[in-house]
């Protein structure tokens, strides 16, 4: 039994508790007869004598005791109604099952959180499901009852490594690989084959591992560019948690003045995870804001700034323009700045995140790429275009929403996981 939601004493609970106290006492405490008899006639909650610890605690009209039910409201249960429910309670309704598990429930949350979390190689062969039923689990199914590697099968592996984005000058240098080892008699087997791509992957990817982080006792700029929706606000967000975490100073900087809400974005990111963010009213300059955040930054004495900038159409000339502003500026400041520009590209937009690629290294001079959104795409191949099109370092990897989902590029723990079998 609950109170009501306006705070009135439930007339169940009077009853229960009156019932309770007069039934365990003793035989010359029951109440008078004339109060029985008054209770048996009338039947009715609201004349019952109750304990002054129970009664209602607001000023009500005289007479009002008596009065009858509002319309459209329920009369009081009688005493052998409320005793049976008493005794055979009926299901809480949705609501109150609500309530009543709170408790439980919060136990439970809590026993999860303390569930030891999966490795990252766990959440980044579940990030690449997709792409490796596209690839590893087309080459085998390709192999399946092969006994010979012949033109016609290398035909077909062709297709698979262009549907699944690695794009044609990467599948030409991989199949050149797989052809040599076939035609030298290094690799007759078709069931091999995925050994052969796997390790070609490898040997295409390794290069374009290269670890950067900031270095204490100096301020640095990572200026952070992509085009809107690839996931650049949230990269930055998790790399200045990442960062911060292991003890140093971080500043933000909101230069992308031109999205709606994408300043107010950052600023959440940086209540989040503790990490202040220099920013201007709305439509700023955005080379403006990142001019105040570097002096901030100096003055502070912050080992890195991370300048968020508009995000660019890279077929859009002139504002690709405004990004080169904002190079100029930092470099009005700084001569080495900005550090590092790293460009945020989406997965899911295949080939078109290599000409993104491309377009921005052509304009601001690209020191790093991240790659977001590998969960939720089977076109993980692009990883693979992009290294073989571009000699720009693969910073990171986002395989997953939380902010440990985004890594630093491991060539060969990418390819593991692609050619992975699920983990349980």
């Amino acid at each position: 039994m609950r109170a009501n939601r306006d705070s009135e004493v439930d007339p169940k609970i009077m009853v229960f508790a009156w019932f309770k106290r007069n039934k365990s006492a003793p035989e010359e405490e029951t109440p008078p007869a004339t109060q029985t008899e008054e209770l048996s006639q009338e039947e009715s909650v609201g004349e019952m004598p109750l304990a002054d610890s129970t009664q209602d605690s607001r000023d009500e009209p005289a007479g009002t005791e008596d009065a009858a039910a509002p319309p459209g409201t329920q009369a009081n249960p009688s005493i052998p109604e409320i005793m049976e429910e008493v005794e055979n309670p009926t299901p809480l309704s949705a609501p109150d099952q609500v309530e009543e598990l709170a408790e439980s429930d919060s136990a439970d949350l809590a026993s999860a959180e303390e569930a030891p979390k999966k490795s990252f190689f766990a959440r980044l062969t579940s990030g690449l499901s997709r792409s490796r039923a596209q690839l590893s689990e087309g080459v085998a199914r390709l192999v399946l009852g092969k006994k010979e590697i012949d033109d016609e099968l290398l035909e077909e592996l062709e297709a698979i490594l262009l549907q699944s984005d690695v794009g044609v000058p990467a599948t030409r240098s991989i199949m050149d690989a797989v052809t040599q080892k076939v035609r030298r008699k290094e690799l007759t087997d078709p069931a091999a084959l995925q050994q052969a791509i796997r390790q070609s992957l490898l040997d295409l990817l390794q290069p374009r591992c290269e670890a950067w982080a900031p270095r204490k006792g100096e301020t640095q700029v990572l200026m952070m560019v992509g085009i809107n929706g690839a996931g650049k606000t949230t990269t930055i967000g998790k790399l200045a948690a990442r960062w911060k975490a292991t003890g140093f100073q971080v500043l933000l900087g909101a230069g992308d003045t031109f999205r709606a809400a994408a300043v107010e974005q950052l600023q959440g990111w940086g209540e989040r995870v503790q990490v202040p963010v220099i920013a201007q009213g709305s439509g700023a300059d955005s080379a403006s804001v990142i001019f105040d955040a570097f002096a901030a930054a100096r003055s502070r004495g912050a080992d890195l700034l991370i300048a968020d900038t508009a995000g660019r159409l890279h077929t859009q000339g002139h504002l690709m323009e405004e990004l080169k502003k904002v190079k100029r500026v930092l470099g009005k400041q700084d001569a080495t700045a900005p550090q590092q520009i790293w460009l945020v590209l989406d997965a899911g937009t295949g080939q078109n995140a290599l000409q993104q690629a491309q377009q921005f290294h052509a304009a601001v001079g690209l020191t790093g790429i991240c790659i977001t959104k590998l969960d939720g795409t089977a076109k993980g191949g692009v990883v693979a275009a992009i290294a073989q099109a571009l000699p720009i370092p693969i910073r990171f990897i986002g395989v997953g929403e939380g902010v440990e989902d985004l890594r630093p590029f491991d060539a060969e723990a990418f390819v593991d996981a692609l050619f992975a079998r699920e983990p349980a």
